[in-house]
């Protein structure tokens, strides 16, 4: 069945058996193109389901077509959290909302547990995943982490170095719950925009070394921003860029 004519039927539910961990870990490889040694095994699947993480599975069928992976975490200070290492879906199956089905369902079990917040990284340098996590689910952004998972075999790093966004998703936070209700994500005050070419993802395959610019000129720009006590809260596309919204955050 095609994706689009999947969108309403899918089923998720948490993954407990083996099987299911497998078709995870290929499913990591179909989506990423890692190398062995870069996936994540089947037993990491297992320990997570075994230690209060996240394993769910989204399936068309007995087909799974996406799969989410998370972790506990515990700050300094006490609070727990979750940190949600993965969330894939087959090409076939994207921009019907499954991924945002998958995040919901992981923020619905969250809560039945008292936990507040959910973190994970993106990389800034992908403007659907900058829209995803801004526009479609509220999430802010206080950390940039440069090179996080050092340079990787995947085809869709284009071999730049893994720097990375920290989003925060506080699931109770009157922006979130705007946001899933459908209204708009806009800082009444924008105190700065860091902008990147919107023809970005073309100069990451075709001329690395340009994308590479962008990505320092970035890196400066949020960790600048950051010390300042600003955070990243939302995102905009123009004709010539797409540019990050930065506002006062307590």
């Amino acid at each position: 069945m095609a994706g689009g004519e999947a969108a309403n039927v899918i089923e998720i539910r948490d993954l407990t058996q083996r099987a299911e961990f497998d078709e995870a870990v290929e499913l990591q490889q179909r989506i990423w193109g890692f190398s062995d040694i870069e996936t994540i095994p089947v037993r990491f699947f297992v320990v997570a389901s075994k230690i209060g993480g996240q394993v769910l599975g989204a399936f068309d069928g007995d087909r799974m077509v996406a799969f989410l992976l998370a972790v506990p975490g515990i700050k300094q200070g006490g609070l727990h959290y979750l940190h949600s290492h993965m969330l894939g879906v087959l090409p076939e199956y994207r921009d019907h909302g499954l991924g945002r089905k998958l995040k919901f369902r992981q923020r619905e079990q969250a809560l039945s547990r008292g936990i507040q917040l959910i973190e994970w990284t993106f990389d800034p340098l992908e403007p659907r995943n900058a829209f995803f996590n801004f526009e479609r689910l509220g999430v802010i952004v206080r950390r940039y982490v440069e090179n996080q998972y050092g340079r990787t075999s995947s085809v869709l790093h284009t071999g730049l170095p893994t720097d990375r966004f920290v989003a925060e998703w506080w699931l109770q936070n009157e922006r979130v719950t705007r946001v899933i209700a459908g209204e708009a994500n806009r800082p009444s005050k924008v105190v700065e925009r860091l902008p990147l070419p919107a023809n970005i993802s073309l100069l990451r395959r075709e001329e690395p070394a340009v994308a590479r610019e962008a990505q320092l000129r970035l890196a400066a720009g949020c960790h600048q921003a950051f010390a300042d006590g600003l955070a990243i809260v939302s995102f905009e596309r123009t004709e010539t860029d797409f540019g990050y919204l930065l506002t006062k955050w307590q």
